[in-house]
């Protein structure tokens, strides 16, 4: 009973696992875009964090966008240090499986990367994703600047009228300031790369919403 409590509701952070001070070891090559996961990025590129549910299929929609530089899968939005994917699952961390992406501006805006956000999976359902549920697969946008977080709250905003025409529920999409960003284990990333699980888990595709922020604004 404790667990199935602690995967709806967030830990506070005397009930969190302590986690660890070393990072989690993870290669630094894109499977995909063969660009690097850590870093340094070229000046002027931006970084995106969202939580979509399971980080797999979520990944897969960023990486084929023009201008976007490189993506891994991590957590946060938790308390626990450095956490494992086993630890973030037991809803005892308090982190939401992310995808980071590294973004160039020049060629790609944020409104584009939130219209992809929002129109590929259900920002309703609160602690759950679908099938899968666990405070890990929370909806989220992590900002990492105020032009970001004002861009998010306003496309919540814009979207809301849809999703309620559409016979939805109020959108529980947490939006916050990042905090830490923690890699998720190397065979987490790019899981869905052709060379890796091709014909993996992926719950993610069009909700047919669409969000009137991004190239294809609409009315």
């Amino acid at each position: 009973m404790f667990l199935r409590r602690m995967k709806a509701e967030l830990p506070t952070p005397d009930q969190a696992l302590p986690g660890r001070p070393i990072a989690m070891p993870i290669g630094d090559r894109h499977e995909v875009l063969g660009s690097s996961l850590k870093g340094p990025f070229p000046e002027g590129a931006r970084v995106a964090v969202f939580g979509m549910g399971c980080f797999w299929g979520a990944e897969r929609l960023f990486w084929p966008l023009p201008g976007v530089l490189t993506t891994s899968v991590g957590y946060a939005g938790g308390v626990t240090q450095n956490p494992t994917y086993e630890e973030v699952c037991s809803g005892r961390t308090g982190h939401a499986e992310v995808v980071q992406v590294v973004y160039d501006p020049a060629r790609i805006s944020y409104e584009d990367l939130l219209k992809v956000f929002w129109e590929n999976h259900d920002p309703t359902q609160g602690m759950r994703q679908g099938n899968d549920v666990g405070t890990q697969y929370r909806s989220a946008i992590y900002v990492t600047g105020d032009d970001q977080l004002a861009a998010a709250q306003a496309s919540r905003d814009a979207f809301a009228p849809i999703v309620a025409r559409a016979g939805k529920g109020e959108i529980t999409t947490e939006i916050d300031r990042l905090g830490d960003y923690y890699f998720a284990e190397d065979h987490h990333q790019q899981y869905l790369a052709p060379t890796k699980n091709p014909g993996g888990y992926c719950n993610h595709g069009p909700n047919g919403m669409t969000c009137p922020v991004g190239v294809a604004k609409t009315a």
